[in-house]
């Protein structure tokens, strides 16, 4: 995808390196159509009416600037880069009804922030319900202000790796969120694909170090990577280097990074397998189009024929929580919280039918206004929880908490959660509570109330919790913001497994960079949500919570989603029946009494007389043989 960089250079590669201290981008999404597993075209999210986006590369301190306008027909859109801290900027960090109003068809917003803070791999997505799994989002690379890394290599490669649907995503959120689907299972896809393409060739020279970037931007699956006879050094992880780790496999769940340390061999006698493996624990069925495993080639010699697909006995990968950071992120555990944060996660169906993700029982609903612009206009209201509804589960964080993060999971899947505007040191992580086969009947493990024990914790914004398992993350708040925290597996998200972290809000109404600018509100006023007021968009009485947005109610105790699906086609029974007696209530009872006399193929004299009637010979209608 081509942009405008700096108002006069063109981004005509598929990476864009731009020296300029201020990189200026405009972007129009749209739609086209694509092919990127050569098995079947169909639409895909274009910028600027290109497909795949850009991958944009950037210094620390350079200023970036984005005007996204939506050339969508129907959908409201947004953009959020992911890992970015925003310090001061917090109205940037994209997710709707969050930080930001929607951006709506034929609407723009400028997004402007300046790179403090973070170096490393990234990647930027739209945070609009299902759009980056049909193609909008990018690598975003950042590099350190003096081109330097922590290690020393000769050349760089990125690999974008994501799973791959025949369908539209956001087309496939009405039938997911549906009755029908009282189970909650997510849409499978049919393939994984690598740099937007399928069987990616890497020509590769002999006795080279590379850098190897990684960056999973699917939304669903966590995938299994290794290269066929070559190790791999880990040496960053999120934007945070580490002390070099050597592994034969990686386990990379939806949005995060690992950056690895390649050398390849020093002769050129044959060439080696990429290899790519979906988490089948994650799948609820195994259609018959599933492609598990994806072979991309790392070729030495391309006159000699690409590998076949590498197998492995065991899919032994590595630990990240044993990862170690070396830069200005290697601090001591943090001790002592000030604040705790622990949620429960769960999945269950609600009065609707459908099948709906929580946190301790809240699913996470959408307020009227924008909760970072309800902290501007609450004034000392700001502090109290209750102003941003009941159903964003919202906590209220100090300047400079220590926050500990507690997950309890029930559901028998891993789940990969990300934090915004920060990144956490991972505590502690418990194991899959049992053998897959035996989850659904495993009780959960449960935080014994104990850390690891590690001097310096494995630090990074994205983190998998095992299946009916925990894991115990910490933070200094030392960057007011209103923060998402949620799931990345995007069809949880749509499900509702999010909270949102209001961190020290009066600090927010204090700091002038954090002043709505004329953008941000111009997008609220095209789509026609308010940006002043309380979660239910009241700007007098910001404790009345009335017409806010919630959730759907309860189902009561008992009900099994079969019974839920049981129970809804017998009140449709019940309406289709009740509809039956009015139509033939209002017919002309002389016509009913021979239609049915006709379909019972009873002798209409006979019945007149009344003995077959009279002995209760005449059967009901769902008796009658034809």
């Amino acid at each position: 995808m081509k942009g405008l960089l700096s108002s006069v250079v063109l981004l005509a590669a598929a990476w864009t390196h731009v020296s300029a201290e201020e990189h200026v981008f405009h972007w129009k999404t749209g739609m086209g159509k694509a092919n990127p597993d050569t098995l079947k075209e169909r639409p895909v999210i274009t910028c600027n009416g290109e497909y795949p986006w850009p991958a944009v590369r950037v210094k620390q301190g350079d200023k970036v600037s984005v005007l996204l306008e939506n050339g969508f027909e129907k959908w409201n859109t947004s953009l959020h880069f992911h890992g970015m801290f925003q310090n001061g900027t917090n109205q940037m960090d994209g997710p709707e009804m969050v930080t930001q109003c929607p951006i709506p068809p034929g609407g723009s917003m400028w997004y402007n922030f300046t790179v403090e803070g973070n170096k490393g791999t990234f990647w930027y997505h739209s945070h609009t319900a299902g759009q980056f799994q049909d193609g909008m989002k990018g690598v975003f690379v950042i590099d350190e202000a003096n081109s330097t890394f922590a290690y020393n290599f000769d050349k760089e490669m990125t690999l974008e790796l994501s799973e791959w649907y025949h369908d539209v995503a956001v087309d496939k959120i009405p039938e997911f969120l549906h009755l029908y689907n009282p189970t909650g299972a997510e849409p499978i896809p049919q393939n994984l694909i690598i740099n937007n393409t399928r069987n990616l060739t890497w020509k590769v020279e002999p006795d080279t170090t590379y850098l190897l970037r990684l960056v999973n931007t699917g939304g669903f699956v966590s995938q299994y990577f290794w290269i066929e006879d070559h190790e791999m050094e880990v040496v960053e992880v999120d934007g945070v280097y580490v002390e070099k780790n050597v592994t034969n496999m990686l386990y990379i769940t939806s949005a995060q990074r690992y950056s690895v340390l390649v050398h390849t061999k020093n002769e050129t006698s044959r060439n080696f397998a990429i290899m790519q493996k979906m988490d089948d624990t994650m799948l609820d069925v195994m259609p018959d189009d599933l492609q598990l495993n994806a072979t991309s080639y790392m070729i030495y010699n391309d006159q000699l024929p690409n590998p076949e697909e590498h197998r492995v006995g065991e899919l032994e990968f590595l630990d990240d929580i044993y990862l170690v950071p070396i830069d200005e992120h290697r601090v001591p555990m943090l001790e002592d919280a000030t604040a705790k944060i622990e949620v429960t996660v769960d999945m269950d169906n609600l009065m609707d039918g459908r099948n709906y993700a929580f946190f301790n029982n809240i699913t996470y609903t959408e307020p009227k206004v924008p909760t970072l612009m309800t902290v501007l206009s609450a004034g000392d209201k700001a502090t109290n929880p209750l102003v941003y509804g009941t159903n964003t589960n919202a906590h209220v964080l100090e300047h400079n908490d220590i926050v500990e993060i507690v997950i309890n999971n029930k559901d028998t899947g891993r789940h990969p959660f990300h934090l915004h505007g920060h990144v956490f040191q991972v505590v502690a992580r418990g194991p899959t509570a049992a053998d897959q086969d035996d989850l659904d009947a495993a009780d959960p493990i449960e935080y014994p109330g104990e850390d690891e024990g590690r001097e310096y914790p494995m630090t990074r914004d994205t983190v998998y919790v095992n299946g009916k398992s925990y894991v115990v993350l910490r933070f200094k708040a030392d960057n007011p913001g209103v923060w998402f925290f949620h799931c990345h597996l995007e069809w949880h998200m749509i499900q509702g497994l999010s909270l949102t972290i209001i961190e020290a809000p009066l600090e927010i109404q204090r700091t002038a960079s954090q002043k709505l600018t004329d953008s941000t509100i111009g997008a609220c006023q095209a789509a026609h949500v308010p940006h002043i007021g309380n979660a239910a968009a009241h700007t007098e009485d910001l404790l009345d919570l009335s017409g806010q947005n919630v959730q759907q109610k309860s189902i009561p105790e008992g009900f099994t989603p079969k019974g839920i699906v049981a129970m809804f086609f017998s009140c449709l029974a019940a309406v289709l029946g009740l509809i039956t007696i009015a139509v033939y209530g209002l017919m002309d009872m002389k016509d009913a009494e021979g239609r049915v006399i006709e379909d019972l193929g009873v002798d209409p004299v006979v019945l007149s007389k009344g003995s077959l009637a009279d002995e209760g010979s005449v059967s009901t209608s769902s008796d009658v043989k034809k």
